[in-house]
C-alpha cells in the first residue's frame, strides 16, 4: 500500500506542474472509485483551477478554488501522466487545461476519489490523527498516545487514529532503526523509548521520501518512475536473511493479518507482561509453521532416502 513516502512523492511531482491549469473533463469508468459518481464529480470540479498540492495522512489533495479533490490510493492505486498499455481502463481520468491528463490506475480497486468542499475538509478527516512531521506529533504527544495501550506497538504504528500516514513497510523500518520490538505491549514503553521511537520515525519516513518512495509491488510515480526506498530496507521483505546490523536472521510474524518483520537481536523479544496479547498469538503461530515446516521436509528426505534404498544423493 503507497505510504506517506510515495504520497507526497506523487504529491511533489504533482505540485511541479498543476497548479494553475484548469480542469476541464472528468472520466469515471469504474463507478466504485467514488461514490457520488462521474456526473456529480463532473459538476463539482470542471472548469476549476488548481490552486496548490497538500497530503494528508495517506491521502492526496488537489486543492481547487473552493474544492478539494481527495485521492486515496490504497493498496495498488497509482497517478500517472500517460495511459498504461495492454491494462485495463483507468478508474479515473481528468484532463487540464491546457493539455495535461492524468490517470487513476487501480489493480486491485481499493482506491477512491472524493470531490469535497473546502470548507468539510476538517470535517473530512476529523478521524485522523496527526502528520508525523506536523506540530502536533511531539514527543509528549506520543508518549501520552501510548499510556495504557495494550495493543503490539505495530498495531499501534499502524492505527490511523493515533498517527496520520504510517503502514506496514515504514512501521517494520522504524521500529528496527529505534531498536523496539513490534510485538510489544505499546503501553510499556518508557519516556526515551517514546523520544527513541519518534525520532525513528521521522528519520525512517524522510528517507522514504528522499528515496522517492518503496517500489515493492506496483507503485511508481506520476512519470512511471519507480522509487528506490525498497534497496535499503533493513527487515521489511528480509524473512530468512542476514540481519545489516548484527548478522541475525530477520524473522516474520503474521501480526493482525499483516506480515511483520524483526531482527531478534536488535530488537530483543519483551519479557513477561510487556509482550502483547497479540503479539505471544504471532509468535505461536510462526513457532507452529516453523515446526510443520520441518516436519515436512524430514518426511521428504525419509521418503527420497527410501527411494534410493538410504544411499541419498550419492551415485
Amino acid at each position: 500500500m503507497p505510504e506517506l513516502p510515495e504520497v507526497e512523492t506523487v504529491r511533489r511531482r504533482l505540485a511541479s506542474c498543476l497548479p494553475g491549469l484548469v480542469l476541464d473533463q472528468v472520466t469515471v469508468n469504474d463507478p466504485s472509485v467514488s461514490a457520488q459518481g462521474e456526473a456529480e464529480l463532473r459538476a463539482a470540479l470542471r472548469g476549476r483551477r488548481v490552486v496548490a498540492l497538500r497530503r494528508r495522512g495517506k491521502y492526496l489533495i488537489v486543492e481547487f478554488d473552493g474544492v478539494l479533490l481527495i485521492v486515496h490510493l490504497r493498496m495498488t492505486g497509482r497517478l500517472v501522466f500517460a495511459p498504461e498499455p495492454g491494462t485495463r481502463a483507468p478508474r479515473f481520468a481528468a484532463r487540464f487545461a491546457p493539455g495535461t491528463e492524468l490517470y487513476f490506475y487501480d489493480t486491485r480497486r481499493f482506491g477512491r476519489v472524493w470531490a469535497v468542499a473546502a470548507a468539510a475538509e476538517d470535517e473530512f478527516f476529523v478521524a485522523l490523527g496527526p502528520e508525523p512531521f506536523g506540530p502536533r506529533f511531539t514527543t509528549t504527544y506520543l508518549r501520552d498516545a501510548l499510556q495504557g495501550r495494550s495493543a503490539p506497538l505495530k498495531s499501534f504504528l499502524l492505527d490511523q487514529r493515533r498517527l496520520a500516514g504510517v503502514g506496514n513497510i515504514y512501521a517494520d523500518e522504524a521500529l528496527f532503526r529505534a531498536r523496539l520490538n513490534p510485538l510489544r505491549r505499546a503501553g510499556t514503553l518508557a519516556p526515551v523509548e517514546a523520544a527513541r521511537l519518534r525520532d525513528a520515525l521521522l528519520e525512517t519516513l524522510q528517507a522514504g521520501i528522499d528515496h522517492n518512495g518503496s517500489s515493492i509491488d506496483t507503485f511508481v510515480g506520476p512519470e512511471g518512475d519507480r522509487g528506490a526506498f525498497q534497496e535499503i530496507l533493513n527487515v521489511y521483505g528480509r524473512a530468512g536473511e542476514p540481519c545489516r546490523v548484527c548478522g541475525g536472521t530477520v524473522r516474520r510474524v503474521e501480526l493482525g493479518g499483516r506480515g511483520t518483520h524483526f531482527c531478534p537481536r536488535c530488537q530483543p523479544l519483551p519479557r513477561g507482561d510487556r509482550l502483547a496479547t497479540g503479539g505471544r498469538d504471532a509468535l505461536a503461530r510462526e513457532r507452529a509453521a516453523r515446526r510443520r515446516t520441518a516436519r515436512q521436509r524430514a518426511a521428504r528426505e525419509r521418503t527420497s532416502r527410501e527411494r534410493t534404498g538410504g544411499r541419498g544423493d550419492k551415485p
